[in-house]
């Protein structure tokens, strides 16, 4: 809503990500136009960015995807060399880093994500970050139904009226409450992700230095929130086959996501499968392990016998 998209402007993003990236331009009269990913981080190939720029682009939507950081100097230099807003989907990067600067923070706008299945979480409800002065103002008003309310709380109005589009963007007190007390305790959550993700690393170390799976990779300059671990494995049925023997032993693993571009809507818009043959491929063999913040040592324990067991064909 604050890049004023109009009917036929197109933003530039992965088809790897939730539908809510995607739905955020659709519904403001956009069009996303998706791009391949890259193979090690599984964010946005900055590679092919410009390529996919037409004289309709408006805007660049990196998806900072697992929490690492897409490689956002690049996508910056882009968008500067052709006037284009940057829209960071920092729906998994709280709390993490590209060069010392705060993922959500690096591009114009930023979105934040408080979903229940994030690090830090109210059940529903998010942040947007602004990057340029211009668009505070408008983003306040949006955000409150379309009106200058919040200025009539400062006591800059003597009253407050509708002044532009809106809708009700702001969470319950209580919501925020409830998210309040993990942001005090976000470092100490952290650190306890850390932990469990570097077991899962060093756990499974040895199946990858065979080629039987690969696992998540944080560039240098990114520093994570550890938002997900996750195995790249051969093909789709040793996925499903792996996955369906946690699920017997009551480990719940899952996949994400179908390709947007593979999808109902995806075919709306023209697309279909096979136009991005590397995020088709990379979505068919991942798959995620539990990674919460009260998982016990021998519960991820149990996910690492189970996860090697299958790999290594000792069933």
């Amino acid at each position: 809503m604050l890049c004023d998209l109009e009917p036929g402007d197109e933003v530039i993003m992965p088809s790897f990500t939730f539908v809510s990236s995607a739905n955020a331009v659709v519904r403001a009269g956009g069009r996303p136009v998706f791009v391949d990913i890259r193979s090690d981080t599984l964010n946005l190939d900055e590679t092919l960015v410009s390529r996919a720029v037409t004289s309709k682009t408006k805007a660049i939507m990196p998806v900072h995807y697992a929490g690492v950081g897409c490689e956002m100097d690049s996508i910056m230099s882009i968008a500067e060399d052709r006037r284009l807003i940057v829209i960071e989907d920092a729906a998994q990067g709280v709390n993490a880093f590209y060069r010392g600067r705060v993922l959500g923070s690096i591009g114009h706008i930023g979105g934040y994500s408080f979903h229940d299945t994030k690090n830090y979480t109210c059940g529903e409800g998010g942040a947007i970050c602004i990057n340029s002065p211009e668009l505070v103002e408008r983003a306040e008003i949006i955000r409150e139904k379309g009106t200058n309310r919040s200025k009539f709380f400062r006591g800059e109005v003597d009253k407050y009226s509708w002044v532009d589009v809106g809708s009700s963007f702001i969470p319950s007190e209580i919501s925020c409450a409830f998210l309040c007390a993990q942001l005090e305790a976000m470092e100490a959550i952290t650190e306890r992700r850390r932990q469990i993700f570097d077991r899962y690393l060093e756990a499974f170390s040895r199946l990858e230095e065979a080629g039987i799976v690969q696992m998540p990779s944080i560039p240098e300059g990114c520093q994570s929130n550890y938002h997900i671990f996750y195995l790249l494995v051969r093909d789709r049925q040793t996925r499903d086959e792996l996955m369906a023997a946690l699920k017997r032993w009551g480990i719940q693993a899952v996949f994400h996501y179908v390709p947007l571009h593979t999808s109902q809507m995806g075919q709306k818009l023209g697309y279909e499968a096979g136009d991005l043959p590397l995020t088709e491929n990379l979505s068919e063999r991942l798959l995620r392990l539990p990674l919460f913040n009260d998982i016990s040592e021998s519960e991820q324990a149990r996910v690492i016998d189970g996860v090697t067991r299958v790999l290594t064909g000792e069933l």
